[in-house]
């Protein structure tokens, strides 16, 4: 698409995109790719950067969620600084600081300049996902926003999905350092073109006079804190751990308050007023359902994959790759969808088309791997461009332009908190339908079992020449026992995995409460 192509469809009163303002948005693109790709990166390669650090499994968690709560925070907050500073400043800045701190997570000699680093390297890194979709609604016009629509999409949903892919790759081409250090070439390229070309609006210093310092504070503890209750939760019992009771308590009052200055405050840090609008709201809240799909289903197959077939980052990226491969292939085809036809049955479609992918995951093994798998997960990462693309529309398109800056923060927030929920919610799930499933077949290989007694003693037959008799079945117990557990695991996972399945299902109705969007826009157009 070049700009020429963009400058005549362009409409008459729209000025046309320059190139100089078109590479600038692309490399833009490539900015948030790297601050969304950050999320997942490190999830295939956490038990290395654990050994690198002398840390704990618990411990490690850190390296992901000090980076998740960092992000969440930023990301409502984006819209007020990049009023405040300009498009350009924001996003180099954010650019800069995420490639420092970058570098300084490669270097981390202990697990806490480590989690201090990804904090860093989170909230900066953050202010670059949200001002992508606002440049793409302010900057391009009509059937030029769609096409800008389908490539922001696919590179939020493709950089969590082939994260894992690649820093597989890299942990066991090179070493984990390299999760970090590639930001650095990239960074400095990002933050030299957008200061060069992307100079399209002028920061307010006057809103700084009006800063709410207060609004801010009570913000980032309630988000801090809800990421926090959500990603720790599930490991500590909820509520029944004193840390989480208390952040879980501290996060509410914090919430109360911060929503009290937000409709208060004339100048609030984060303008909710956005959600007066029907589309915006409902397609906030399909994009906090399309989190809980993207995050949890990157989160829950590679789980499976480690945990039950045991393969490494490597084998883990492999597998998952067919889901970004099907993404990439289905862009343009959803691209023209969107532009053809009303965008709220593109967007139907794609719920039913991830309900159904999910569904067909949901038959897992304990011998699934690339060839079982292949087609759901392929056809997920179809179902998840259907969705993505008429969600941006819709949320984002009928906005004036005053407001896509604020909005476009709190799009993303929502996204990523059902990331969050997505993930507590699979955690919890697992533990608590893995303890059912154990307990069922516990009875079912219980002594007063024929078959079971059989398996038993076969196998203890088998092995006492090599190993004696009270080794033997010692040994029989303990494969017997890894059994259930297994069996139980892959049961659990499934139960998850129809859960969401059912959670798409029923989001399916909420696509026919949006406002048939204008021709021409996609949703978009004014």
């Amino acid at each position: 698409m070049s700009a020429t192509t963009m400058g005549a469809s362009s409409a008459p009163d729209v000025p046309a995109v320059s190139r100089k303002q078109f590479l600038g948005f692309m490399v833009m693109v490539l900015g948030m790719f790297m601050a969304i790709l950050d999320i997942q990166i490190v999830s295939a390669s956490i038990s290395e950067i654990q050994a690198g650090l002398a840390a704990s499994p618990d411990e490690a968690s850190w390296i992901q969620t000090s980076y998740l709560i960092a992000e969440i925070v930023m990301i409502p907050l984006s819209g007020f600084l990049s009023r405040l500073l300009s498009t350009r400043v924001l996003f180099t800045l954010s650019a800069v600081g995420f490639t420092i701190f970058s570098f300084a997570c490669a270097t981390a000699t202990s697990l806490e300049l480590m989690i201090a680093f990804r904090a860093a390297q989170g909230f900066l890194g953050g202010a670059m996902i949200p001002t992508v979709f606002a440049t793409a609604f302010s900057l391009f016009p009509g059937k030029q926003r769609v096409r800008i629509s389908v490539l922001i999409g696919l590179t939020a949903t493709m950089a969590p999905t082939i994260g894992p892919t690649l820093g597989g790759v890299l942990t066991e081409t090179f070493s984990w350092h390299w999760l970090f250090l590639i930001n650095v070439p990239v960074g400095i390229l990002v933050a030299t073109v957008v200061w060069a070309t992307m100079d399209i609006d002028k920061g307010d210093r006057r809103l700084l006079a009006h800063f709410d310092w207060w609004g801010l504070a009570f913000m980032a503890i309630f988000l801090g804190s809800l990421e926090y209750v959500m990603e720790e939760g599930p490991r500590w019992e909820w509520l029944e751990d004193e840390t989480i009771a208390l952040f879980a308590l501290i996060g509410t009052v914090s919430a109360v308050l911060f929503f009290w200055r937000a409709f208060t405050r004339p100048e609030p840090i984060v303008d909710l007023r956005a959600y007066t609008d029907r589309n915006f709201a409902v397609g906030s809240l399909l994009a906090f359902l399309l989190g809980i799909g993207l995050y949890g289903s990157v989160y829950l197959i590679p789980l499976f994959l480690a945990r039950v077939r045991g393969f490494n980052s490597l084998q883990i990226g492999e597998t998952m790759f067919v889901t970004g491969l099907a993404m990439f292939i289905a862009a343009p085809v959803v691209g023209q969808m969107a532009q053809r036809m009303d965008i709220r049955i593109v967007l139907a479609a794609g719920l039913a088309v991830m309900s159904y992918a999910l569904w067909l995951t949901a038959e897992l093994t304990v011998l699934s791997g690339f060839p079982e798998m292949w087609f759901a997960l392929g056809l997920r990462g179809v179902g998840t461009m259907m969705v993505m693309v008429p969600v941006n529309q819709i949320a984002l398109g009928t906005l004036p332009p005053a407001r896509l800056k604020n909005a476009s923060g709190l799009y993303n927030l929502m996204r990523n908190l059902g990331g969050a929920v997505g993930l507590a919610m699979i955690n919890t799930l697992v533990t608590d339908r893995g303890a059912a499933h154990r307990l069922h077949m516990a009875e079912q290989v219980s002594s007063g079992r024929i078959a079971a007694t059989q398996w038993y003693d076969n196998l203890v037959t088998a092995l006492t020449p090599r190993l004696g008799e009270a080794q033997a079945q010692l040994a029989a117990l303990r494969r017997l026992s890894l059994m259930v557990e297994q069996q139980a695991l892959v049961l659990a996972y499934n139960d998850v995995l129809l859960v969401m399945c059912g959670l798409f299902a029923a989001a399916i109705p909420l696509a026919m409460l949006l406002r048939k969007p204008k021709p021409g826009g996609g949703g978009g157009a004014h």
